[in-house]
């Protein structure tokens, strides 16, 4: 494709945003495994009343030829991670293109060009908005389904990107865990924390019990992630407003929490892995949506693991494994999962 035929473009226009939105179903239309994003969590997250925009701002732009869309991105600034890391970082996110290096160097070249405009000395990506969104890329598992909230692409995305001159950061990796049999150390470390006075139960979803729950995994969330790569504080209110979102697929037997002298100090954050259903769904959640997802959850048997904190102060007493122990138990039958998202 000779470069005078692509051209990219901010998204302004109706007619941008539902060709940005769009393009997703055209890049993936052959891919079994590809599971259709939440269209209107996308809009909330790009619209203009945005919690982003309160410490960042962000420019989405669209690759077209001959008029049909080719390839998206979004050139991100956070001021909280410029702040964390003391040095001018851009971001591009929600990174989508066709099989083809010219596209995809375009599309880098004027989200760095926009980046740059702004200040930016360094690029880094790809990481939507921020790193509790979505974030890298996935080089391996392309034969099977993905689990909920975790990165899907085609395999040739990353060639792309290192192809335009971007360098491999950072690895990450993903594991499967069977919760049939625990070795004999998830229950010595069990036994050892009751032993200690530690208090394990399911997080609460109802009521002011929720919040008070929240507030408390912020309180841990925070002091035991501060530190991670290309991780930015969040507000309290962010974190209950993600929260509040969650809770709608939450399930208290996947959420166990450990108390130490009526403090919270660590939990496992599981969700059932509504992938299963949502495959199905298509990215819209309307009347016919909600039926099929209905449907569908009753196949789910799995769930991901978002998270695992635990106070810095008690992560030398393999408290995480005293909670994964905990959550087995609560686990006696099938994942009896709740109400489906709305």
């Amino acid at each position: 494709m000779a470069v005078s035929e692509i051209r990219v473009d901010p998204v302004e226009s109706n007619r941008d945003w539902e060709d940005f939105l769009d393009l997703p179903g055209v890049i993936y239309q052959d891919d079994p495994n590809w599971v259709p994003p939440l269209r209107k969590a996308i809009v909330q997250q790009l619209s203009p009343n945005s919690t982003f925009k309160a410490y960042g701002e962000f420019q989405p732009f669209l690759a077209r030829c001959d008029g049909k869309p080719i390839g998206r991105i979004v050139a991100v600034i956070n001021r909280r991670l410029i702040e964390k890391e003391g040095q001018a970082i851009g971001l591009f996110g929600y990174f989508e293109c066709i099989h083809d290096q010219q596209v995809a160097y375009e599309l880098l070249e004027v989200a760095c060009q926009w980046l740059s405009e702004k200040g930016c000395v360094l690029g880094r990506g790809p990481i939507d908005l921020s790193t509790h969104i979505n974030c890298l890329f996935l080089v391996d598992g392309f034969d099977t389904l993905p689990y909920l909230m975790m990165p899907y692409n085609p395999d040739y995305y990353p060639q792309l990107v290192e192809g335009a001159g971007w360098q491999p950061m950072k690895e990450a990796y993903a594991y499967d865990f069977p919760m049939e049999k625990l070795s004999p150390a998830f229950e010595r470390s069990y036994r050892r924390a009751l032993a200690a006075g530690i208090h394990f139960r399911s997080i609460r979803t109802k009521g002011q019990g929720f919040e008070e729950d929240c507030r408390a995994l912020y309180h841990v969330f925070t002091h035991s992630f501060s530190e991670n790569w290309s991780a930015t504080p969040r507000s309290e209110d962010e974190f209950l407003e993600e929260a509040r979102d969650l809770r709608q697929i939450a399930d208290p037997a996947l959420f166990p929490i450990a108390e130490h002298n009526g403090q919270m100090v660590g939990f496992w954050m599981g969700l059932p892995d509504y992938n299963i259903a949502l495959r199905h769904v298509g990215g819209c959640l309307n009347a016919m949506g909600l039926l099929k997802l209905l449907w569908h959850r009753r196949k789910i048997d799995r769930a991901r693991v978002l998270a695992v904190g635990v106070l810095p102060n008690y992560q030398q007493r393999n408290l995480a494994l005293s909670i994964l122990r905990r959550c087995q138990s609560s686990l006696s039958s099938p994942i009896a999962f709740k109400q489906p998202p709305t």
